[in-house]
This record gives C-alpha cells, structure tokens and sequence, in this order.
C-alpha cells in the first residue's frame, strides 16, 4: 500500500483507502463476516464499515446474506483488467508455461506492492505449499525466495521498510528472523543472482526464485518455483533448475527491452 505521507495530504482520499482495506480484509481465512468482524479486521468504526460495505454492495464487489457479507466474483474483473493492460504478465505466461512443462512443478511471476510480495501470475502444475496460492497471492517477504529476490537490489532502507512493517516472522524451527543474517543472504543474493530457500516457510517446501529486469535494468519481479524435500534436493534444484529459470527470466528481460552482454544479473544493488 502506499504511504500516505508519500503524497500531499490534500491530495490523499482517505475514503478510498478505507474502500480497499474492506476489500482487503477478506481472504482465505476469513471469506464470510460480520460487519462487526469487519470492522475489527479493518479497525473502522462500525458506522464507517457499514457505510463502506454498503457502496461496495451498490457496486457489485460484495455481497450480504444472513447478516454475513462476502466478496463477488465482480473483484476479479480488476485482476483481469491488470493482466489485460500490462505487458509483463501477457509476456510472462508462455514463458511460464515452458517452465513448469519442463519442470514438472508449477511456476510464478511475482511482484512487490508496497513491502508485500504479490503473484501477478502463475501456472500450477501441483499443490505443494498447505496453503492456496493464486494470482493476488501474498507471501511473507522476508522468509520467501521471491521476497529476497525482490529486496535483494533495493536500498538498504527499503529492507528496514519491510522489517519494520512486516517484522520477520518464525513460521518453522529454520526461518531466519535475523536482521543481520538477512542481510548477509541478500548479498549472496546479489552475488548468484537467484535464491533458494529450504523449509523456512513451510517443513519441506523448497522454493528458488530469479529476478526479471526491465529496460532500465531494475529488478521489477521475480520468477518463482516450488517443490518439495521429498521430490528433490536443494543442490539438485541449483544445479538443474534455476538454469532454466535464469533462462527464462533472461528471455522475459529482454522482452522488457533489458539489454546487457552478460546474461546474467550483476553483482551489486
């Protein structure tokens, strides 16, 4: 989300940001609920939620039913409508396509919106992760592939950003929650150009993930897969894999017109 103190006050429209966090709210573990569960999710008054829920209603993007309310099939339309107009996803899904036919898991585009990391695309081939993942996806960003690809060559302030937002959550026994031994990944990042992460999100989940440059040469996504322990190694994935990967984040650059002689991303932020 953006910041407000990033614009002119007098320029910021409180209500609409009030309209998204309502939308917002509802996700996987909370499809249905009351205004009053809104509220508290939102931290909107009651009288503010029912106002929101209201228009949203007016407008086809929720719904209500015995006094719970949920969202419509209408919010997809904005994701299609993204997809629609922009370029990277539309050149991204052939190529992800090939990916997970090659590898025989699925693979994804994933982006930043604010500090969280988002799939903007995805070809799923099997269900690895416990959780549902799909376009419109949030991830976690510090323990995530994607999330240290995407940090690894943004300033230094913008990783304290996401620390400070999101903190750096233990969700196994091997997630790394140290600020210091973060920052020294990120860097090994930078150096290899792709990351691997084994079991810090979820017991058995191994997930490697590229980044993708635009024309100016900044990293814009991160091109992501996933398998498990018990199908293949992390040494297998590093050695076999990420190629293909690197291969295909490449391909997709120079598509956003990024033009360099070495193939690969340099070594520093």
């Amino acid at each position: 989300m953006t910041d407000p103190g990033s614009i002119n006050e007098r320029d910021f429209v409180q209500s609409i940001e009030r309209g998204f966090a309502v939308l917002m709210a509802f996700d996987e573990e909370h499809p249905r609920m009351s205004m009053a569960e809104v509220a508290q999710q939102t931290g909107l008054s009651r009288p503010a939620t029912r106002r929101i829920l209201l228009t949203l209603q007016a407008l086809g993007y929720v719904a209500g039913s015995d006094g719970s309310w949920f969202l419509t099939p209408r919010v997809l339309v904005l994701a299609q409508r993204y997809s629609a107009s922009h370029s990277l996803v539309e050149l991204a899904q052939p190529l992800l396509l090939r990916l997970a036919e090659e590898t025989q898991e699925s693979a994804s585009l994933a982006a930043l919106v604010g500090t969280e990391v988002v799939y903007i695309a995805r070809v799923q081939v099997r269900r690895i992760l416990s959780m549902n993942i799909d376009v419109g996806s949030r991830m976690p960003t510090t323990a995530t592939s994607t999330g240290r690809v995407l940090m690894a060559w943004r300033d230094p302030d913008f990783v304290e950003r996401v620390i400070a937002e999101q903190g750096m959550p233990r969700f196994t026994e091997y997630t790394v929650t140290d600020p210091v031994r973060l920052s020294d990944i990120l860097q090994q990042v930078r150096q290899q150009g792709f990351c691997s992460v084994e079991s810090e999100l979820e017991l058995g989940l191994l997930s490697a993930s590229v980044p993708v440059r635009d024309g100016s040469g900044e990293v814009v996504s991160a091109i992501a897969y996933s398998t498990s322990l018990g199908r293949l190694t992390r040494e297998h994935v590093e050695s076999e894999v990420i190629p293909r990967m690197l291969d295909v984040s490449d391909e997709l650059s120079r598509l956003l017109a990024y033009d360099s002689t070495d193939k690969r991303p340099p070594s520093g932020p």
